[in-house]
């Protein structure tokens, strides 16, 4: 579960950045953006692969 609430915590972190890129158009807010997305994307198959080990072991 500690996986899961850093990623709730890590979309929290850079919602500034989405609303000042979305509606304000500022760049380097972008670029932050298209950072934590990385971050987001590789946080999320982590949470993925131990789910998938957690269910294959409870088996």
């Amino acid at each position: 579960m500690k996986k899961f609430q850093a990623l709730k915590d890590l979309v929290a972190s850079v919602e500034k950045d989405a609303a000042a890129f979305y509606e304000k158009g500022n760049k380097a807010a972008g670029t932050r953006l298209r950072g934590v997305m990385q971050q987001l994307k590789v946080a999320a198959s982590d949470i993925r692969k131990e789910v998938t080990d957690l269910k294959n072991k409870a088996d």
